[in-house]
């Protein structure tokens, strides 16, 4: 059966200028069958390699990921608008991970002995097999990188399919590791939802994602049937719980910081703030402060925040604020679009917003800090809970007990008390309910990857 696909190329767009620079080929049925046939018979001789070898390979990536740093940068900012700084900051991100992911993948995947006295069983760490790889724009080569090198590093073969709105960023990446690894290894597709939707039909034997939750959704229902292992980072609703003693100044530089960090893109992004009724007026004078001292416009010049990544993200932005403010909320700074090419939005500050406002129970995914009144912790605590979104909260009060008593009630993946949710190297990027399946970042995570397989034997000695 001949299978015809309506989208013939992605046309690749400059944010910052709202103009297309180039098409991008979308990959053919027979493209994506052909990478996927590859990939199995890669998996025969990779799958059975010993670690230290594949490490060997690994190490080869990390040279070529340094030489090519400007390079890559360089598309990102292109491709999806983020300031050069950040952007180089990328790349280093993305080779420490891979360095962090060797540190413990030896313990992690070794063989584990259990003895009696009839007995003796190994359970071994097998690879899954073939990995179907979609990674996000946002972070399009750190989220592509953990995604690939989770995998390869544990034996598996991989069809990489980088996000729509990068695809140039993922097609260099892509020759980068592909020339250093075996034919095979590692498969390129590129597209949109036709090509993701045909590669979920192939002979697959898992999938990880990064992005929003309606994709996953799709993903994993089109996948139910076949048992497939899933791993996916899904999108967040991060909230932020400021209470009466917290250091107010600390507290409103992290809302800003963490709110508008690479314009709002980010999974771990502040996108509601609890804050103490008592501390109210000034916390947001110092946030509104701290605003205007930020720098929007060209991503490649010296600037803190560059356009949002796709027209429609910033109309989907732009609505939620317009929405708040019909409903009563009040913008005290920023809610309108620079008079500039591009998908710029300014920065913006709301108040008085509510679960009545998209701007509190939707991700919003953009440069918006919405902040809400707090007269009751027990109700934020039940409202955070409640919400489908369970990736980060994090908590400021200068009481860690107070803290902690507070973070042991909050249903989510990470919480933090006066800091960042991610939390120390080696420990696990987790989402509850709808912000993700399984985790990433630490020894456990690798195992994933791979299937445990028992092999037993008798408790005697060989010879």
């Amino acid at each position: 059966m001949v299978i015809m696909m309506k989208q013939k190329f992605v046309m690749d767009i400059n944010p910052a200028k709202g103009e297309m620079f180039q098409k991008i080929k979308c990959s053919s049925p027979g493209e994506i069958s052909s990478g996927v046939k590859l990939a199995r018979k890669a998996l025969k001789t990779w799958g059975c390699m010993q670690l230290k070898y594949r490490f060997q390979y690994i190490n080869k990536i990390i040279k070529e990921l340094r030489l090519a740093k400007d390079e890559l940068a360089n598309l990102i900012t292109l491709e999806m608008g983020k300031p050069i700084k950040m952007a180089q900051a990328e790349i280093d991100d993305s080779v420490n991970f891979i360095l962090e992911i060797m540190n413990y993948a030896e313990e992690a995947l070794k063989p584990k002995i259990h003895k009696d006295k009839l007995s003796v069983t190994e359970v071994i760490r097998a690879p899954i097999g073939i990995v179907a790889a979609y990674s996000a724009f946002n972070y399009p080569i750190l989220t592509s990188i953990k995604l690939i090198v989770s995998a390869i590093i544990a034996g598996n073969t991989i069809v990489y399919k980088p996000s729509e709105v990068t695809p140039l960023a993922g097609k260099t990446l892509f020759e980068i590791i592909n020339r250093v690894l075996p034919k095979g290894v590692i498969n390129l597709v590129q597209g949109g939802e036709e090509v993701s939707d045909y590669l979920l039909s192939t002979d697959i034997n898992m999938v990880t994602y990064i992005g929003d939750r309606e994709t996953a959704r799709k993903i994993n229902s089109t996948i139910a049937s076949k048992f497939h292992r899933v791993l996916m980072e899904i999108q967040g609703k991060d909230a932020m719980i400021v209470l009466k003693d917290a250091n107010i100044e600390k507290a409103a530089k992290f809302a800003v910081e963490y709110s508008l960090k690479n314009c709002g893109q980010d999974n771990n992004s502040v996108e509601r703030i609890y804050l103490d009724a008592s501390i109210f007026d000034k916390f947001v004078n110092n946030v509104v402060n701290l605003v205007k001292k930020i720098k929007v416009g060209d991503p490649f010049s010296n600037v803190d925040i560059g356009p949002l990544a796709t027209e429609a993200l910033r109309a989907r932005v732009f609505a939620q604020i317009e929405e708040a403010r019909r409903k009563g909320a009040k913008i005290v700074f920023g809610g309108t679009k620079p008079e500039t090419k591009g998908y710029y939005l300014n920065p913006t500050v709301v108040i008085d917003v509510s679960e009545k406002h998209d701007l509190i129970t939707e991700e919003t995914f953009g440069p918006v800090i919405s902040i809400q009144r707090m007269f009751s912790l027990d109700d934020v605590i039940e409202k955070i809970n409640r919400s489908p979104f369970g990736l980060g909260v994090s908590i400021w009060s200068q009481s860690l007990k107070k803290s902690y008593d507070i973070a042991s009630k909050i249903e989510c993946g990470m919480v933090s008390i006066n800091r960042p949710v991610t939390g120390v190297k080696g420990t696990p990027y987790v989402g509850f309910r709808e912000s993700g399946l399984g985790y990433s970042g630490s020894m456990e995570s690798l195992k994933l990857y791979t299937q445990p397989k028992k092999i037993t034997y008798e408790n005697i000695k060989y010879g």
